[in-house]
């Protein structure tokens, strides 16, 4: 039987949870629920897959295979987890919820969520560096329904005006090489996210991991490593200004003028790249001397909350089983174009359909969880002051020196570590 028991006051129901998905979504539900014995209840981030959508037909599958039929609520992403929060301390959680990854160790804490374990599902076959974030103290509370990641989308046309291999490009100092060359033949370099949220952080991650740095050490020199190429991308013509304030939507944009022979980005700009009126191709983004950077990982975690009805968790778990199966994983990768399976098995049944993404689900097995390393709550803290100091560097306030050390000194004061 499960015993889960709720650690935390009311009042951590209300604070926002600033590690929302990456590619936004927008849009309120009610929470209010009338579960009953053949009814369960399901939340998730997708509002703008409305009743209908296959997303939506997807989940009540699910419901009819379990023997059930399920009613479903869509909140956006912050909404959904402090919903999840609040529900929880009323006694009124759903039975399963999707949940954005960096926000399973904050619900975890509290002692709202069953483990995978005390369910009975078997994680063997998901690859361990996505499970990582859904894991706090050795114990594992969801299952990744699929995974998205950063690469380096490249501009066909503009590369090869510029004389560049983009099969050449293994570290940093051969990127760099590269932008010295798409802009010496009178194009733009590289656009990236450096803007003062998540989304900046996001993007400075495998930079930073690729150095070899971690996130209990924001001012060791491979962080510093890290903060200076960025930096000095601005500074020598490499990256434009406007990096400061970009978001990756914006990034994006930037890159769909033409005029850019690089633009860091992710999973969700395939169709687009597809689309763009020149020839695109990608590549991993690689870490500082050699090999691919690990770059974070985005996507949600399919979870159970702690419910009184212990009776209700046989089919809970037939509903998880079916949403993570390998066909099932496949079939949510085409639904979000394109979460990567976390499985081998999902991954190259998607390979099968889609040959084009090798490199992606490449990245995606190369990738961390923004959480692992059992930072849980603390890792808000920790990005925050993270792309405090980009901007701060980058805007040339402080050197990057400067601005890490800043930051490992409010992140220690603020998580005590």
């Amino acid at each position: 039987m499960i015993t889960s028991k709720l650690r935390v006051p009311l009042a951590v129901a209300t604070a926002a949870v600033a590690v929302g998905a990456l590619a936004g979504c927008s849009g309120s539900g009610d929470g209010e629920s009338t579960a009953s014995a053949s009814t369960y209840t399901w939340w998730d981030p997708y509002p703008q897959h409305e009743e209908g959508s296959d997303w939506a037909n997807r989940v009540q599958a699910c419901g009819t295979e379990a023997g059930v039929t399920i009613e479903r609520t869509a909140y956006d992403t912050t909404s959904l987890t402090n919903q999840a929060l609040l529900a929880a301390q009323e006694g009124t959680s759903p039975d399963v919820i999707l949940l954005d990854n960096p926000a399973v160790s904050t619900l975890a804490e509290t002692g709202m969520l069953t483990t995978m374990d005390e369910l009975g599902l078997d994680t063997s076959d998901i690859d361990a560096n996505l499970l990582a974030a859904g894991e706090l103290d050795g114990a594992t509370y969801g299952i990744p329904i699929g995974a998205n990641t950063l690469a380096l989308y490249y501009n066909e046309d503009v590369l090869s005006a510029a004389g560049v291999d983009p099969a050449s490009i293994t570290d940093w100092a051969s990127l760099t090489d590269a932008l010295a060359a798409v802009t010496a033949a009178g194009h733009k370099g590289i656009t990236f996210a450096g803007i003062n949220t998540e989304e900046g952080s996001f993007q400075f991650l495998p930079w930073f991991w690729g150095a070899g740095a971690d996130l209990t050490e924001l001012d060791s020199p491979e962080a510093v490593a890290a903060l200076q190429l960025w930096t000095d991308w601005v500074n020598d013509g490499y990256a434009p200004n406007s990096v400061i304030g970009n978001s990756q939507n914006t990034v994006w944009e930037e890159f769909l003028t033409g005029d850019f022979g690089f633009a860091e980005n992710g999973t969700w700009q395939v169709n687009s790249a597809a689309e763009a009126g020149f020839p695109t191709g990608v590549i991993e983004l690689p870490a500082m001397d050699g090999g691919v950077a690990p770059a974070p990982t985005g996507g949600e975690f399919i979870i159970a909350p702690v419910q009184q009805d212990t009776a209700r968790y046989e089919t809970t778990k037939a509903i998880i089983e079916c949403m993570t199966t390998p066909e099932g994983f496949v079939e949510t990768a085409n639904t979000f174009a394109y979460y990567i399976p976390p499985t081998d098995a999902g991954q190259q049944a998607l390979l099968e359909e889609h040959p084009e993404l090798e490199t992606w689900v490449s990245a995606v097995q190369a990738a961390k969880g923004r959480t692992s390393d059992n930072l849980g709550t603390d890792y808000p803290l920790i990005s925050e002051q993270l792309w405090t100091a980009v901007q701060s560097a980058l805007s040339g306030a402080s050197t990057p020196e400067e601005a890490l050390a800043a930051a490992q000194a409010a992140a220690a004061a603020e998580t005590g570590k």
